[in-house]
């Protein structure tokens, strides 16, 4: 599948935007999945800068989506329409070491590197970082938490992009944190972060860093092509024993399959589709609700559009499609 290219639309004003455009750009070359159709036009912004002029130039009836490395995200088979937009590691992966315990880092910088750096400093309390697959962004963005702790206890603010293309601050308050999500502004773009730990001694938090690492490889399948956590743990459970409870460990549909190591991460054997992906995902979901009475929620993102003629419908009901983003 492509889409038109946008480029020849936008000019004369995108000849003076100096990041990376690629028109049809496969999404599956950039998510963990390692599935998904193409973006219509794919922008990585050179700096902040570069990015505000983007947005305040672009036609507002086109639309805008940001990924970031791609960790907790499934894009459909049809791909995305209009702008997607996915910082890199060369304009946004700054690490600047502050007073009061404090870290400013680039949204583009995997969590484990904060996780790194914040030790290195001697900063703790932003160990769990080392725990969870993606990008800061992401992170920000969902809430990312393990072990006990969340983004939303770490995060004194940070700075966004609007849609309008304007440069704004944040304040924790301001994202409204919940489990797993943030209710920020509708289509900004998380550009950098503050962070705040407390005094620690590096060797410390490294060791405790080496024991989450430990813990995460002989527990989840760490070398595999997945997602991440794929649901939500509902109050009072926990996801991974009510799949397991429902008999879906190591549920195949096509090339994709309910981890053996951890029923709460689906697998690309290999040659998988986004649509067996997310026919799994809602086979899983049907059963939990079946044998417990309880419906999981996702927690990897979904979006984009389905191959025509091939839409999965919630719970496989076939009365509530899940329909495109």
């Amino acid at each position: 599948m492509t889409y038109p290219d946008l480029i020849p639309e936008l000019q004369p004003w995108i000849a003076e935007v100096r990041g990376r455009l690629v028109p049809n750009q496969p999404l599956s070359e950039i998510t963990w999945f390692r599935v998904g159709g193409p973006a219509q036009l794919f922008f990585q912004p050179a700096d902040e800068q570069d990015l505000a002029f983007f947005l305040k130039n672009l036609p507002k009836e086109i639309k805008v989506t940001v990924i970031g490395l791609g960790s907790n995200l499934l894009i459909r088979d049809g791909g995305l329409d209009g702008v997607v937009i996915r910082l890199s590691a060369k304009g946004f992966g700054n690490v600047e070491v502050l007073n009061n315990h404090r870290l400013r880092v680039g949204t583009a910088l995997p969590d484990v590197k904060v996780a790194t750096a914040a030790a290195e400093a001697g900063i703790d309390g932003l160990t769990f970082y080392r725990g969870i697959p993606g990008g800061i962004g992401g992170a920000l963005y969902m809430n990312a938490g393990c072990y006990g702790a969340e983004t939303r206890e770490r995060m004194v603010e940070l700075r966004a992009v609007t849609r309008d293309g304007e440069v704004v601050t944040l304040s924790n308050a301001d994202m409204d944190y919940r489990y797993r999500k943030s209710n920020g502004p509708r289509g900004a773009v998380f550009t950098s972060a503050v962070y705040e730990g407390f005094p620690g001694r590096p060797e410390e938090i490294l060791s405790h860093m080496r024991e989450i690492t430990e813990k995460r490889e002989s527990s989840q399948p760490t070398k595999a092509k997945t997602g991440g956590s794929t649901f939500k743990n509902p109050e009072g459970h926990s996801s991974w024993k009510l799949i397991d409870e429902a008999g879906c460990r190591g549920l195949v549909v096509g090339g994709a399959q309910v981890s053996e190591m951890h029923c709460n991460f689906l697998l690309n054997l290999g040659e998988a589709t986004s649509l067996d992906i997310e026919t799994l995902g809602e086979t899983v979901r049907n059963r939990v609700r079946a044998r417990h009475g309880v419906e999981l929620k996702w927690e990897i993102r979904r979006m984009g559009h389905f191959a025509p003629g091939r839409e999965v419908r919630e719970f496989l009901d076939g009365d509530v499609f899940v329909g495109a983003v």
